[in-house]
């Protein structure tokens, strides 16, 4: 069963906590990871990409010049895609590239994305994550205190808390989550996953 620290904001250790063994003890899967990882890049893809066809672009209504003895070559429209200014072939049109995956599937790779950190000694648990006022100094201050301030991290709370997401939202590389916004590709992205106990018992639900 997987085993983790649990500290304090001032980095002290206050003992351990047995990670939930069919959450943080499965077998990894990378290429379900993969998957999944490519849908949450497609999915926030926007898709506004878009050029006009000959249809589209304007003018062109008459032929440019009359079909024989001018000694230049046949042309019937001057938004032909030969020619500059006219509309383009086969070029992108607005589209949707998001598509979705089976629950299961979700759970699975959230599982084996949380048993990759568990397994590489990456999960940190707070035992409480409370700051005196919502200022990015005051979450820098706990960052470093897990010695952790050279390395990307995700803190994960039970509920969003305002003060601690607006703390948080000015630091490079740190990103603050509630569980129910918890996701693969912010776990694999990130170098250490920082959790509070309240959020460890939701994600156990989460994922059942």
């Amino acid at each position: 069963m997987p085993v983790a620290e649990i500290l304090n904001i001032n980095g002290e250790r206050m003992g351990d906590i047995k990670l939930n063994d069919s959450v943080f003890g499965v077998e990894v899967n990378k290429g379900l990871l993969h998957e999944v990882v490519r849908m949450s890049l497609a999915n926030k893809r926007q898709g506004t990409a878009s050029t006009k066809t000959r249809g589209e672009v304007s003018g062109g209504g008459r032929k440019p010049w009359r079909q024989k003895g001018t000694g230049r070559a046949r042309h019937g429209s001057i938004r032909s895609p030969i020619w500059v200014g006219g509309g383009v072939t086969f070029g992108p049109t607005p589209r949707k590239y998001s598509y979705s995956m089976p629950k299961k599937a979700m759970k699975a790779a959230l599982k084996s994305a949380l048993s990759a950190r568990a397994k590489g000694d990456d999960i940190i648990v707070l035992d409480s994550l409370v700051i005196d006022e919502p200022k990015t100094r005051e979450m820098y201050k706990i960052i470093k205190n897990l010695n952790i301030d050279n390395a990307s991290a995700l803190i994960v709370t039970e509920n969003r808390v305002e003060d601690i997401f607006r703390a948080a939202r000015n630091i490079p590389r740190v990103t603050y989550v509630s569980v129910d916004m918890l996701n693969v590709y912010d776990i694999i992205r990130h170098d250490k996953l920082i959790v509070t106990q309240g959020a460890l018992e939701r994600i156990g639900e989460v994922c059942s």
